[in-house]
């Protein structure tokens, strides 16, 4: 498993803007990215925000819109549960804690 993230294509994402957890269909390159990004150990807050930017092309504020979006989507815990069941606790929490 590589951990290079995927480069951003030239033409926008497909299904960047269909509903979360959509029926009938795999998740989108942007979606998988996304995921991608959140399985890498990052050695500084910095680092992840300058891949967002660098590697992705969108601001770190879109990203966590699509991450949100992406753990209540049931394609996305098919795809990684691990990492979908990892940041739907840490989500919790936080919201527990305000």
């Amino acid at each position: 498993m590589s951990s290079e993230l995927p480069e951003p294509p030239d033409q926008p994402y497909e299904g960047e803007s269909g509903p979360a957890g959509a029926p009938g269909g795999a998740l989108s390159a942007r979606e998988l990215a996304v995921l991608a990004v959140e399985k890498r150990g990052w050695a500084g807050p910095g680092a992840k925000e300058r891949a967002i930017r660098e590697q992705l092309g969108i601001s770190p504020t879109r990203y966590y819109q699509l991450l949100n979006a992406l753990l209540d989507d049931a394609r996305a815990w098919e795809h990684d549960p691990t990492t979908v069941k990892r940041l739907r606790r840490v989500r919790d929490e936080r919201r527990a804690r305000r």
